[in-house]
């Protein structure tokens, strides 16, 4: 945690840097926004391929509802994959 003061100068620099740059910030926030998709993709993958345990030892119902909601998972990142690829 920053102090209060602290806080205030990061934010101004950031402003300032944000102003005299916006270039290099540009190129900042696609790189976090990039990572962040790909970690997203990346935990996707794993819970698809945790699926066939969890139906196992939740049952079929649990199973269902868990790919019901990896498909809306998946469907809403095929949708916004713009965002962060």
């Amino acid at each position: 945690m920053l102090s209060k003061e602290d806080q205030r100068r990061f934010e101004q620099i950031t402003r300032n840097l944000r102003e005299s740059d916006p270039a290099f910030f540009a190129r900042l926030d696609n790189r976090s926004r990039m990572r962040r998709g790909r970690m997203l993709l990346l935990l996707t993958i794993v819970l698809w391929a945790a699926l066939p345990a969890t139906t196992v030892l939740a049952g079929r119902l649990a199973g269902a509802v868990y790919a019901v909601l990896l498909v809306a998972n998946t469907a809403l990142m095929w949708r916004y994959r713009h965002r962060w690829v």
